[in-house]
């Protein structure tokens, strides 16, 4: 693949996202490879993060659990209008850090998703 290339011509999929064809060598993978076996590179799985950006689940659970109350996790998972409601409730109903603790628990049981463009 070309490195200015914003999708993968053969699939579809934004470049580095996919595990049906080896970002290193081209080669088809067999689903659920963890290595190509043309070149040896690992596979990168598009779950890895699950859904959680450029972040780790524990990072955004503990972001959540210590600054939840004020949204600061949603502003890092880019849900800019959710962290503004956050912030909004918690300094005028004190009610941000019982959402806080809904999104905690619902993150640590994989059950949270990220909306950037939804308020709630």
């Amino acid at each position: 693949m070309n490195d200015n290339q914003a999708i993968c011509l053969k699939c579809g999929v934004k470049t580095g996202d996919g595990n049906s064809f080896c970002a290193n060598c081209g080669k088809e993978v067999a689903a659920g490879a963890e290595v190509c076996l043309n070149c040896g590179v690992a596979i990168k799985t598009a779950k890895a993060n699950a859904g959680y950006g450029n972040y780790d689940k524990i990072v955004i659970a503990l972001v959540c659990f210590f600054l939840g109350g004020i949204g600061i996790h949603n502003f890092m998972l880019g849900e800019t209008k959710k962290g503004v409601v956050k912030i909004v409730l918690s300094f005028c109903f004190g009610i941000g850090s019982i959402l806080a603790l809904i999104d905690f628990i619902r993150i640590l049981m994989d059950k949270y998703e990220v909306n950037p463009d939804k308020a709630f």
